[in-house]
């Protein structure tokens, strides 16, 4: 009895112990295979930036479809993994149908899903966001990523799979002070300001923006290079005017001092604006003087224009309803769409980008680390120039045979020790900055200056990637935000992008045919086992005991 008493003492003095402990030191295993709620150290040191209380509201309550209750679910994982390690996240879900204009009025847009039951297919309409509020910042969280191909499935397994980037990424930006300088270039013909509004209004969340003008350099180019070495990165965004020998020296001791570079490119001057007002345009050769230049980096843009089977439309007139003017979408192949299968963390999880009048890009041996970031589709093909462009050809029916050429590289990410393009030749200025060669560096070069150009309705600038006549919305921001990330990305934050995990769904249309058998199978054999269990039972106990009297 004394020993038992001893074993039962040691016992609970077992569990007070391992409990204080448990007090102490806080551990959570992940045991899946993905490793799914692992938690970057990127995130991690995010994290620690957070010192008072961060409220994430999340509006994904209520009734959806059944599989958009996994996202909620491991939205509502995530977010008690970001709150075990930081006890200032707070969170709460709630219901946003009640407050659906104020939601749309911030900018959180409704999703609108098919939803598949019992053989028939219905529509949902979600709100799949949810907003920090940090130190009097509010910032506004997708959470559904934007894809226009794929099935629904995949485009929720993409969402869980950017839940981390997506949340890291708006805790980094609310509790971040803004220290990277970008300077967007002017001077030569690049895009009116109104054309990039809508990708500027997002890149100023993140980086100071402010315009560099060249024209400088003419009277002061030692003050001028000194100048924009200042700045972080230089957007060259569809330069229109010819560069002098000095303002493309100025452009290149930038990059040998360790500036980044965005140059979005046309070569070739040919406009939809001037299309459509007369029924066709000459597309011709663009002289801007910057061959030497980018071929000494390891790249040359062609003078060519990229068709393509796989392309976005244009809205054209096709007759009259009393009064009222009709129009219908035709495919327009000089308008190229790309799907990147790259799994850089640029273009990873990036839906599809529209592209106007591209040219194509070749790709030299020069020492240089080059990553193809957007490529045609396998049935397009580059087209001389100058040419005649008609709209009459949209009624012509391209076919596979003709337009087999491959895929075809139209944006290129450069990386390494670039060399100066002014090594061996005569300088056109002198300056104490000059470097013969950089150190490690990196530039995005695409071949279409219109990817960054957002369109304009009512005279007012819309977000960019946004199609005013069909309301698609291709991903031009994202792959461009993705790309001056990158370059600049001192954190890290973009290799969440490359979180990979694998979700099992329901094979709807099966389960839908083969419904009797898996009720019968699930319901009905279960009571059936259960009743000649309880007849066997009663059978066998009768034998062995006897009938009592």
């Amino acid at each position: 009895m004394k020993n038992n008493s001893s074993k039962i003492l040691i016992l609970v003095i077992a569990i007070i112990f391992v409990n204080f402990i448990a007090t102490k030191v806080y551990k959570r295993f992940d045991l899946t295979k993905d490793k799914r709620y692992t938690l970057s150290e990127t995130t991690h040191s995010i994290l620690e930036s957070i010192d008072e209380p961060a409220i994430i509201t999340v509006y994904l309550e209520g009734n959806f479809p059944s599989e958009f209750k996994r996202l909620q679910t491991e939205t509502k994982q995530h977010l008690e993994e970001l709150k075990a390690i930081n006890k200032h996240i707070k969170f709460r879900f709630i219901e946003p149908l009640d407050r659906a204009e104020e939601l749309i009025k911030q900018g959180l847009q409704p999703s609108r899903l098919s939803v598949q039951e019992n053989g028939k297919v219905s529509e949902a309409v979600i709100f799949p966001w949810a907003t920090i509020e940090y130190n009097n910042k509010i910032e506004n969280i997708s959470l559904l990523t934007n894809q226009t191909t794929g099935t629904q499935e995949e485009q929720l397994q993409s969402s869980i799979q950017n839940l981390e980037y997506a949340f890291t990424d708006a805790i980094h930006k609310i509790s971040s002070e803004k220290k990277q300088k970008i300077a967007i270039l002017r001077g030569n013909g690049e895009l009116d300001d109104i054309y990039l509004t809508g990708f500027v209004l997002q890149l100023r969340q993140y980086y100071k923006l402010a315009p560099f003008t060249l024209d400088s350099v003419s009277k002061n180019p030692q003050k001028t290079v000194q100048q924009l070495t200042e700045y972080d990165l230089v957007i060259i965004a569809k330069p229109t005017e010819k560069f002098t020998e000095e303002e493309k020296f100025t452009l290149d001791q930038y990059i040998m001092n360790g500036g980044k570079s965005l140059w979005l490119i046309d070569n070739i001057n040919a406009e939809l604006d001037s299309l459509m007002q007369t029924g066709e345009t000459l597309a011709f050769n663009r002289d801007l003087n910057l061959t030497d230049l980018l071929f000494n980096y390891g790249i040359r843009i062609n003078f060519d224009l990229i068709k393509d089977i796989q392309s976005s439309t244009i809205s054209l007139a096709s007759g009259n309803t009393g009064n009222q003017t009709q129009y219908q979408d035709f495919p327009w192949h000089y308008h190229p769409l790309i799907v990147s299968k790259n799994r850089h963390p640029i273009t990873n999880n990036i839906g599809q980008v529209s592209l106007r009048f591209s040219s194509t890009i070749d790709t030299l041996k020069n020492g240089i680390d080059k990553t193809i970031l957007l490529q045609s589709s396998e049935y397009s093909k580059p087209l001389g120039t100058p040419r005649l462009i008609a709209l009459s050809e949209v009624a012509k029916k391209l076919s596979q045979q003709d337009y087999n050429n491959g895929n075809q590289t139209l944006g290129v990410l450069l990386e390494g020790e670039f060399s100066s393009a002014y090594a061996n030749r005569v300088k056109p200025f002198e300056t104490n900055l000059y470097k013969d060669k950089s150190a490690p560096n990196k530039m995005v070069v695409i071949a279409d200056g219109d990817i960054i150009a957002n369109q304009i309705f009512q005279g007012q600038p819309l977000d960019l990637g946004l199609d005013k006549w069909t309301k698609i919305r291709y991903d031009n921001a994202p792959f461009l935000m993705n790309s001056i990330n990158y370059m600049l990305d001192d954190s890290g934050l973009l290799k969440l992008r490359l979180k990979s995990i694998q979700l099992q769904f329901l094979d709807k249309q099966k389960a839908f045919k083969e419904r009797t058998y898996w009720q019968l199978l699930n319901v009905v054999l279960p009571l059936i086992i259960l009743t000649v269990f309880g007849f066997l039972y009663n059978y066998l106990r009768k034998r062995k005991f006897g009938t009592p009297k």
